[in-house]
């Protein structure tokens, strides 16, 4: 059995399909990731062996650079990432393929849909967030310039008004490709995307379906890539030198909104007594200033490190929320878009750690929030959530592949 993976997002993103394609190579499947050509999501995959398929331009050009993505042109950007996906699944499919699974960005979705509608492929849509998934629990996003009307409050109907939304901003690109290439149009592009039987990736303690619900959905437990990487050298040192440091890294997040983010993380760990260690990622931290006690790192092995960490301050992101929570380590979650504020709210039902008021830290605010995190009673429920969290969700999914493809 082949089967392509595809995904365009962040590193929260291709990590997981990584997961799952490493699972479907151990019970002897061919599987490769259809993803963005960015170094990092390229190395993830090298050293995990599964073949990267690059789609489209990088994501971190279209987060960070000029080519960001603006309300205006988002027509334009839909349209090219639809068929930029379809090509390239197409073309690899046509090497055999017996499965398209997808996730990620929705006008990229809508291209492995395509593809797998057009060659006659089993199609399986996953994400990393229930909040992507319609429920009588919570409410659908919104999107730019089309707020949920006031005074409906009702998330069923509100998830009936983004069917609306979504063929308004998707369906004619979508539908435009889909009748190009012989293919009937869609009156409905969400739920034809969605399926009626979606899998939701995500650990069923941190992240749970809530049911009675609409849908049928597919929970297999979170897709976790089993990292067996040493800490670097340096790391190591200035881990060995002191007391366990907090951890403050925003992954993919640029931080564009907060002012000198790295200094005010730095001077609110320090007034809690505690050392510093920054993880650059894509908003660039570094150091402030010369002092022994603050330190920088690259991309390293979060799944070692953040068990030798006191706290883990970050953006919310799936992949960095269970991390910790796996770690046992309590974290302050800076929410900053999409499923980011509902993982946040998860952590503090949770007791495992605290939600940061908005995506902006002050110093006021941060160093509240680390004097919640830092204390004896969130590191103790810290290390029972850990204990509750399962790691064979890829296993599962893999499995499913295997009897449904």
């Amino acid at each position: 059995m082949r089967v392509l993976l595809s995904t365009r997002g962040s590193r929260g993103d291709v990590e997981p399909m990584a997961a799952l394609a490493v699972r479907l190579l151990d019970l002897g499947a061919d599987a490769r990731v259809c993803a963005p050509p960015d170094e990092e999501f390229a190395e993830v995959l090298a050293r995990a062996g599964v073949p990267l398929v690059p789609v489209g331009r990088t994501a971190r050009s279209m987060v960070t650079g000029p080519t960001r993505f603006k309300e205006q042109d988002m027509a334009q950007r839909a349209a090219e990432m639809v068929a930029a996906t379809f090509d390239t699944i197409a073309a690899a499919a046509a090497e055999g393929a017996d499965a398209v699974v997808a996730t990620g960005m929705f006008p990229a979705v809508a291209g492995a849909r395509t593809a797998a509608d057009k060659l006659g492929l089993r199609y399986f849509y996953t994400c990393f967030q229930p909040a992507m998934l319609p429920s009588p629990h919570h409410p659908p996003f919104e999107y730019p310039g089309r707020p949920h009307p006031a005074g409906v409050t009702d998330n069923r109907a509100l998830w009936d008004l983004d069917i609306e939304n979504m063929n308004v901003l998707f369906g004619g690109v979508i539908n435009a490709h889909r009748t190009s290439i012989g293919l009937p149009a869609l009156g409905n592009v969400r739920d034809h995307l969605l399926t009626d039987r979606p899998w939701l990736a995500t650990d069923p303690v941190l992240s749970p379906w809530v049911r009675p619900a609409d849908l049928d959905v597919v929970q297999t437990g979170a897709w976790i890539l089993p990292d067996e990487r040493p800490l670097p050298a340096g790391l190591e040192t200035f881990l060995d030198a002191g007391t366990p440091p907090v951890y403050v890294g925003f992954g993919s997040m640029p931080m564009t909104a907060a002012q000198d983010v790295a200094r005010v993380a730095v001077e609110a760990v320090r007034a809690q007594g505690h050392r510093v260690l920054l993880a650059r990622g894509w908003a660039g931290l570094a150091p402030i200033d010369d002092a022994a006690d603050c330190f920088a790192v690259g991309e390293v092995n979060q799944q070692a490190l953040f068990r030798r960490v006191a706290a883990v301050v970050h953006h919310g992101g799936a992949g960095t929320t269970t991390a910790a929570a796996r770690a046992g380590t309590p974290q302050v979650v800076v929410p900053q878009m999409v499923d980011q504020p509902y993982y946040a709210g998860r952590v503090a039902e949770l007791g495992n750690g605290v939600a940061h008021d908005g995506p902006v830290p002050t110093f006021a605010s941060l160093s509240a929030a680390l004097g919640t995190a830092l204390d004896a009673r969130t590191r103790a429920r810290a290390a029972d959530v850990a204990g509750q969290v399962q790691a064979d969700g890829a296993m599962t999914a893999a499995k499913l592949l295997f009897e449904r493809a």
